[in-house]
């Protein structure tokens, strides 16, 4: 490495850590949020826990679709950011909202008239289900509050404000925690409602959270982000189909990645109720520790971002190649705090000696695998994504997923009657064909596209 890439190695990795690291906050309290959601609807035992993790798929789809759209906006967003075309960020403001919210509805809809026809999808147990869908009855209508949240949220992120986004997420994390605590054990006045009291505190701190970010972007002075409704949401006919024509493959990328996560789950799920108890506590736990990688990889798209809006295209290949080093090295930090704390983690929970058996030999295999998973997520996220190079990225994903991974999902599961821990393991051979084709493209350095131009 010369003087001047280990100048600019430094500078990268100060800036990835100073964009990166409110970001995995705000992840990570998210997803402690929702451990401690789990570890109290844990007390009512592990069909409530088997329902919630169930009826979280659902949210799952739709958390998914929402990510696909809004990384489709922040490839814009960033770019248009470094470039300072504030008219252009209100544009993808627009289409994102627009999309995201139609998508939230319908689910909406069907998870609050009819979840019976979502929760056996994944189920054929009689408790789980009617637990199942207690819950989505309850919180179906917070997935439209999500759906405006989450354009605001990662707009903020790639305007470089990654602090906003973080102090909201602590407020409404913290009330969604005090929420369960309360509606689900009936605690003084409030009733108890078990896993219906579960996704009530759910919906009302996604419905806080959607207020603040109104309070904010309309009250903050000089705020790029407060919606111009004349800008926003008139939509011209040759920017639309410049947003699709990047956005489609990266919401078509995350709905059939979703998909094919939910086929996981229904593999998993021939194993017995025990095993989709374990899966739902393994991620629980081993999300806290993904959002180092995933703070990582949405800096690094950003940087990138920024880089080729600015019309830098020296500098964003230079990006590239140091986020791809620093992601391995953030992959071995990762696994190995998984390998050590998550074990610790499990005693937490009210489970039966042979789940948390088979949730720890589970966690070591996901240790071992994630210094591959950090370098696949940032070569997609952070690097061929915020390039504009979302076909091959989608190609990537899909074809490692639905080409190796279910197959091998189901044929552990169905017909070499795997336990848990192999089958994951097995589903591992989606990541290493994910990392071999992903290294190719990233050095090949066809990912680059000024969408500015």
């Amino acid at each position: 490495m010369t003087e001047l890439n280990k100048i600019e190695y430094k500078r990268f990795t100060k800036s990835a850590i100073a964009l990166g690291t409110p970001i995995m906050l705000q992840n990570l309290l998210s997803n402690i949020a929702t451990l401690v959601d789990t570890l109290m609807v844990g007390q009512l035992g592990e069909a409530s826990i088997a329902a919630v993790g169930v009826a979280s798929q659902v949210f799952f789809l739709v958390i998914l679709f929402l990510f696909g759209v809004s990384s489709g906006s922040a490839i814009f967003i960033a770019q248009y950011w470094g470039s300072k075309d504030k008219v252009g960020i209100q544009k993808v403001i627009g289409l994102g909202m627009s999309i995201s919210v139609l998508m939230a509805f319908i689910v909406a809809v069907i998870s609050t008239l009819n979840p019976t026809v979502l929760m056996n999808l994944f189920s054929t147990d009689a408790k789980v289900v009617q637990e199942g869908n207690n819950y989505l009855k309850c919180v179906g209508v917070s997935y439209i509050f999500t759906a405006i949240s989450f354009i605001w949220a990662i707009s903020f992120r790639s305007t470089g404000d990654a602090k906003t986004p973080l102090f909201i997420s602590l407020g409404t994390s913290l009330l969604n925690v005090i929420g369960n605590y309360l509606l689900i054990f009936g605690i003084g006045i409030f009733p108890e409602l078990g896993v219906t009291g579960a996704a009530l505190s759910t919906a009302i701190s996604r419905f806080v959270e959607l207020v603040c970010y109104l309070i904010i972007t309309n009250t903050r002075k000089n705020c790029p982000l407060k919606i111009n409704f004349k800008i926003a949401f008139h939509f011209e006919k040759e920017f639309t189909k410049k947003f699709f024509k990047t956005c489609a493959p990266v919401i078509f990328n995350e709905v059939f990645w979703s998909l094919g996560m939910v086929c996981y789950k229904i593999a998993y799920s021939k194993i017995g109720t025990n095993a989709l108890a374990a899966v739902q506590v393994i991620e629980s736990i081993n999300n806290i520790f993904f959002v180092v990688m995933q703070g990582f990889a949405n800096a690094t798209a950003i940087l990138i971002g920024n880089k080729i809006g600015e019309g830098d295209e020296k500098e964003a290949r230079l990006y590239s190649k140091l986020s791809s080093y620093l992601a391995i090295i953030v992959g071995v930090i990762v696994g190995i705090l998984i390998a050590f704390f998550s074990p610790k983690f499990l005693t937490l929970f009210n489970l039966s000696e042979s789940v948390i058996l088979i949730s720890i030999q589970c966690m070591f295999v996901i240790a071992f695998l994630c210094p591959i998973k950090s370098f696949n997520n940032n070569s997609i996220v952070g690097i061929l994504r915020s390039g504009g190079d979302t076909k091959y990225s989608m190609y990537l994903e899909m074809g490692s997923v639905w080409l190796v991974g279910v197959p091998l999902a189901f044929i552990g599961a169905m017909y070499l009657n795997l336990g848990l821990p192999q089958l994951y393991f097995l589903v591992g051979c989606e990541e290493i064909t994910k990392f071999l084709f992903g290294v190719h493209r990233v050095k090949s350095g066809k990912w680059y596209n000024n969408l500015t131009i």
